[in-house]
């Protein structure tokens, strides 16, 4: 069954693929990889594979299997839109959450152009289900092409994490957005996060009228540092996004 998340953003995870590969700075120090790697080698553990990429097929099920509605992110262990992770599967995965659409789905990635891409064939340029919710992670200047890739889908509901911030993002226009999460690294490598670069962010979603959600400092563990930017928290959400149905469960 997916498991309840302690990750703020989100009421549960389920990982219908685990393992995964670095593409970028924002990977170095991966939580996912540091957890996974601890249990590599146990027999019988669902992590004796370590971190390398695992497809689940029998998970594919489990949101059916969960009657209340909930927010789900899908693949916390891994990226959906992995280079070896065939289309077939893919698919598969997204039936299962068209069929359980009483969920909200959250799926994050850092292959922006491959989830465009294949965004494209299956809704055939036409509108993605608003239940499923599509991101990118975008860590500094240098991986903004990941939001232009964003978008290019056709959804009203795209959202950004940026985390871990490893460094400025600069002016960029994030119209179209309807969410942004910050946050610092954590680990025992944990870089640090300068408070100018998560105030610019929460100006340019102030100005681009993007629900802002500060999620964490960061340190040596992810609460180190707390949660509150000059003196608040900043948990903006992007209601009007949750399709009604699900959100009269939600708020029922």
């Amino acid at each position: 069954m997916a498991q309840k998340s302690d990750i703020e953003w989100t009421d549960a995870t389920w990982n219908p693929v685990t393992g995964c590969t670095k593409v970028g700075p924002g990977c170095d120090n991966c939580y996912a990889e540091r957890f996974a790697e601890r249990w590599r080698g146990i027999p019988g553990h669902p992590y004796e594979q370590g971190f390398d990429l695992k497809l689940w097929p029998p998970r594919l099920r489990q949101p059916a299997l969960w009657k209340k509605p909930r927010m789900i992110f899908v693949n916390s262990m891994s990226d959906l839109f992995h280079k070896e992770i065939d289309r077939a599967y893919i698919d598969q995965v997204f039936d299962a959450m068209e069929d359980a659409d009483w969920h909200v789905y959250q799926v994050l990635t850092k292959r922006s152009s491959l989830m465009r891409n294949y965004i494209r064939k299956r809704y055939d340029g036409g509108p993605v289900p608003r239940h499923i919710w599509l991101g990118v992670s975008v860590e500094d200047s240098a991986h903004i092409s990941r939001i232009e890739h964003l978008k290019q889908i056709n959804s009203e509901a795209r959202f950004i994490s940026f985390e871990p911030l490893l460094g400025a993002i600069g002016e960029v226009d994030l119209r179209g957005i309807a969410w942004a999460i910050v946050g610092g690294e954590s680990g025992p490598r944990a870089r640090a996060m300068e408070e100018g670069w998560a105030r610019q962010l929460r100006e340019i979603c102030a100005r681009d009228d993007v629900a802002f959600f500060f999620k964490q400092w960061g340190g040596p563990r992810p609460k180190s540092g707390g949660r509150l930017l000059d003196g608040e928290e900043w948990n903006g959400f992007p209601w009007q996004i949750v399709p009604k149905p699900i959100l009269d469960q939600l708020s029922a």
